[in-house]
């Protein structure tokens, strides 16, 4: 398995901001320590070529957000201080989101311990995104040929608004988001599907949602899917307003999963947002969607070929 990582993932945004910014070294830190992971799993991507970005992102927006010269509107949107290592990780983790497409699409499975940057339009970001990852790939893959048709399986807590808008009227990239109803962002953008659920929506509910939607995105016949394995509909994320278990998460990424398993459609998994009260959940939540990519994919795979 190659899961894409690299420290540069991390930037000072200062003492107690409500992003954990230190997640994607956690993560990866109990992944090697409990043995899901070996060292050599792990791939420090390349930053995202700036040609890449520009296909998705405009020039002004670019050039001022390397430059630091974004407004103050702008910034107050991003919810995230301007650095030189903001920008550099923003870029390195569009990287490892490039570098699990062309892996997922080589071998049938890759990760991202970072990405799902869905809040980010292509003239600015919101919502702790300043690039949007998913749409990066999906267009940089595309003009290359690699694939036409793909699909984003949105599981954070908050609709992918950004992601929404960018692929609006784009008829081979299906856009599915389930999320919270009452949640950021007050207005929502229009995906080709969008599922909202109310407040304090607990495991059997959800999954049951989850179960009865997701076929439509196969029925688009996607090329690749990239999940976004969301932490944040936790019970105890300090924004989320659903009311899952940890347990009930390790069930949704298993069923996306094994539904993509099943089916031969290539998945590259994204973190996107975590903010548990106890940040230990946040870090379970994130490697239990690694475990289970290991368990269904490489057990599977395995178990074909004593076969």
């Amino acid at each position: 398995m190659q899961v894409f990582y690299t420290p540069r993932y991390y930037a000072d945004i200062g003492p107690g901001h409500v992003f954990p910014i230190r997640k994607f070294e956690l993560v990866r830190d109990r992944l090697l320590a409990e043995g899901t992971l070996e060292p050599a799993e792990i791939v420090e991507p390349a930053p995202a070529p700036l040609e890449d970005v520009l296909l998705v992102h405009t020039t002004d927006y670019v050039s001022r957000l390397c430059s630091g010269n974004l407004t103050t509107k702008e910034s107050r949107r991003l919810g995230l201080p301007w650095s030189e290592s903001l920008v550099q990780r923003s870029f390195y983790a569009v990287g490892g989101t490039l570098a699990a497409t062309r892996a997922s699409l080589a071998a049938g499975y890759s990760s991202n311990l970072a990405g799902g940057t869905h809040h980010s339009f292509s003239d600015r970001g919101e919502g702790f995104c300043v690039l949007n990852d998913v749409a990066i790939a999906i267009h940089a893959m595309r003009a290359r040929k690699l694939f036409q048709r793909a699909a984003i399986v949105d599981c954070d807590v908050h609709q992918g608004n950004g992601t929404a808008t960018i692929f609006a009227g784009d008829d081979d990239t299906f856009t599915f988001s389930i999320h919270g109803a009452n949640n950021y962002p007050l207005f929502k953008a229009q995906s080709t599907l969008d599922v909202e659920l109310a407040d304090d929506t607990s495991d059997t509910e959800y999954l049951d949602t989850l179960a009865k939607h997701l076929p439509s995105v196969f029925g688009a016949d996607p090329e690749i899917v990239f999940y976004l394995a969301g932490a944040d509909p936790y019970k105890g994320d300090k924004l989320g307003r659903l009311a899952l278990s940890i347990d009930g998460l390790r069930e949704r990424d298993a069923y996306v999963l094994r539904e993509c398993y099943e089916r031969e459609v290539p998945i590259v998994t994204v973190m996107s947002g975590g903010y548990g009260k106890d940040i230990n959940d946040t870090i379970e939540i994130h490697c239990n969607t690694i475990r289970i990519v290991k368990e269904i994919f490489e057990s599977r795979v395995a178990a074909r070929r004593l076969a």
